[in-house]
């Protein structure tokens, strides 16, 4: 059974960066985003971008997902107390939300916390447990759908260049201040 850190503190005391040591496209949606979907989410992102490599969509998605199942479980400590069952896969572009749910929910692979289904369909969908309970988070059809193709258009448009990196960033600042994490996602039977 992994050991329950639920309740350590976390690193951060405070995430009191100046807006001048962001990126000029982060800064630039900075306090809106910040006002509109609180701090918890911004710091998920941020730290999810950073360990992921870049900013990306599906790995802000994660962020928001895991952030989102915190609130759903009332689940305000760090690690230990949420395990995750994700049905992404581990083949990007998809697999990239994996590492959004980890640092939004602490359930890291070094807690053991973060299972990746062997199911056939890999998707952005997953399955969180905490204290008994358990909810089972998508991101919704249509939002899927806009990032099916939003990813297909810039493939196309650049293949793997730097344009398309430059592209899938832009497409994330743009998911990132603008997506309510309430609005995108739908819950399911967590047996389905």
């Amino acid at each position: 059974m992994p050991e329950d850190h639920s309740s350590h503190p976390g690193i951060l005391l405070s995430f009191d960066l100046p807006l001048e040591g962001y990126a000029e496209d982060v800064r630039a949606i900075a306090v809106r985003t910040i006002r509109l979907f609180g701090l918890r989410e911004w710091k998920a992102v941020v730290l999810t971008g950073e360990i992921h490599g870049h900013l990306g969509i599906y790995s802000t998605i994660g962020a928001k997902m895991g952030v989102y199942a915190r609130e759903l479980f009332e689940a305000e400590g760090l690690g230990g107390d949420i395990s995750v069952v994700t049905y992404a896969g581990s083949k990007p572009p998809v697999s990239c939300l994996n590492d959004g749910l980890q640092v939004a929910c602490g359930a890291s692979v070094g807690h053991g916390l973060i299972e990746v289904s062997e199911d056939e369909r890999k998707w952005a969908c997953a399955l969180f447990c905490c204290g008994g309970r358990k909810i089972k988070l998508h991101l919704r059809k249509e939002y899927e759908d806009a990032v099916k193709s939003d990813i297909a258009v810039a493939r196309a448009a650049f293949g793997l260049s730097a344009g398309y990196w430059s592209r899938i960033r832009d497409l994330a600042v743009k998911y990132w201040s603008t997506w309510d994490r309430k609005e995108i996602f739908n819950s399911c039977d967590p047996g389905a």
